[in-house]
């Protein structure tokens, strides 16, 4: 996972992360050090992750992550090399040990670093409106325009011939070159995440980032929350209309035309060239294939099939659907 921002405050001996979910594991020799904490596709070699639902099976086989916290059931999914760590909840126990590595991914609070763009080196080469704040560690290319009272705040990276409306915000993000970004939105912050945990809510840690690919355009009032355990990912030339909303570690392929008041749901992958119609909403965990065309109004259950066509709730395809509803 590409993730510039969040700094890792790890290594932790294992000893140490086990402390923190109150376990203890007799068959573990040397105590050794976990550099990270990642999901089932990119760990590694003393790395941790975590294995919930059968249906990331084929990834919990092929893990190469030293130790997975999971379920007595799921835990004969995991390969001879990666130690399963038992939990009630593996979720929860997951928040707490990427809460340990990444203690800065937690909240969203207002950026306190920002200063007036008039003050910074990016005043030169782009043109701005009034009252445009920018934070720490931020990059901005050349001929870029940003609109009046827009804060870029600390954590981004915008390139060359970005057009970034009026009264957006943006942060924990990566803006590849030729992007639109309109009026209103909000960009790489923190995700609905959180679980409820003796009477009060347990906010779940967001260290990934938004990434915007080259000539996107992201419609007015819209709002993608940046990853959790991975990046939220628009691909090239992908079109977003007006107040839709994408939740985190969702990808989306190049291409693809989606249109107003559109809900897409945490972890979904969506595929190259899909067209998705206004009021549409897609649940989370799903997969959407090449070439798909969703009409608006749909409610999206279960994965979509390459080359599908499919309309009504819940969504199926369209011929069957108009066949039921003469």
């Amino acid at each position: 996972m590409l993730n510039p921002f969040f700094k890792n405050n790890g290594p932790y001996r294992i000893s140490k992360i086990l402390n923190e979910l109150n376990l203890k594991i007799d068959n573990i020799d040397n105590d050794p050090n976990i550099i990270d904490i990642k999901d089932l596709h990119t760990s590694k070699l003393n790395e941790i992750t975590f294995f919930h639902s059968k249906k990331y099976k084929i990834a919990a086989n092929n893990t190469k992550a030293s130790f997975c916290i999971t379920t007595k059931n799921l835990q004969n999914e995991l390969p001879k090399s990666c130690i399963p760590i038992i939990v009630d909840n593996v979720l929860v126990s997951t928040s707490l040990v990427t809460a340990k590595f990444y203690p800065e991914s937690i909240n969203d609070d207002f950026d306190e670093t920002v200063e007036k763009i008039d003050n910074t080196k990016f005043s030169d080469n782009n043109k701005y409106g009034k009252n445009v704040l920018i934070g720490k560690n931020v990059l901005i290319g050349s001929k870029c325009k940003i609109g009046h009272n827009s804060i870029i705040e600390k954590n981004v990276i915008i390139g060359d011939n970005c057009s970034i409306g009026s009264n957006t915000i943006i942060r924990n993000t990566l803006i590849k070159d030729n992007v639109r970004i309109l009026d209103n939105c909000v960009i790489g912050k923190h995700g609905f995440g959180f679980f409820p945990k003796q009477n009060k809510n347990l906010r779940y840690p967001h260290m990934g980032i938004v990434i915007i690919e080259k000539n996107c355009e992201i419609g007015c009032g819209s709002t993608i929350d940046r990853g959790s355990m991975s990046n939220t990912t628009i691909g090239k030339n992908t079109y977003l209309d007006n107040q839709i909303h994408i939740a985190h570690n969702v990808v989306i392929g190049e291409n693809s035309i989606i249109a107003g008041q559109v809900g897409i749901a945490g972890s979904s992958i969506i595929g190259k060239n899909v067209k998705i119609g206004g009021q549409a909403g897609i649940s989370g965990h799903l997969k959407i294939g090449n070439n798909v065309e969703i009409a608006g109004g749909s409610g999206v259950i279960k994965d979509i099939p390459d080359n599908s066509k499919v309309m009504g709730y819940p969504a199926k395809n369209i011929r069957q659907f108009l066949k039921e509803n003469k």
